[in-house]
C-alpha cells in the first residue's frame, strides 16, 4: 500500500493549491471593481453620445421645418 504514494510521483500539494487559489482571489478582488468602473464610464459615454445625436436630429428637423417638433 505504501508503494502507491511514492515520492517520485508528480503533482501539487494542498498548500501549493491553496496559495494559487489565494493569489487568484486577490487578483479578482483588484480586477472586479476596476471592471465595474470601466463599465460605468462606458454607459456614461453612451448616454452623452445619445444626447448629442438627439440634438443633431432636432437641429435637422428645425432646418427642414423652421420649428422644433411639438411635445407629444
Amino acid at each position: 500500500m505504501l508503494n502507491k504514494f511514492k515520492k517520485s510521483e508528480k503533482g501539487f500539494t494542498l498548500i501549493e493549491l491553496l496559495i494559487v487559489v489565494a493569489i487568484i482571489g486577490i487578483l479578482a478582488a483588484i480586477a472586479i471593481p476596476q471592471f465595474a468602473a470601466y463599465r460605468q464610464r462606458g454607459f456614461n459615454a453612451q448616454a452623452m453620445s445619445d444626447v448629442r445625436n438627439e440634438r443633431t436630429d432636432l437641429e435637422g428637423y428645425y432646418a427642414t421645418w423652421f420649428r422644433y417638433p411639438a411635445d407629444s
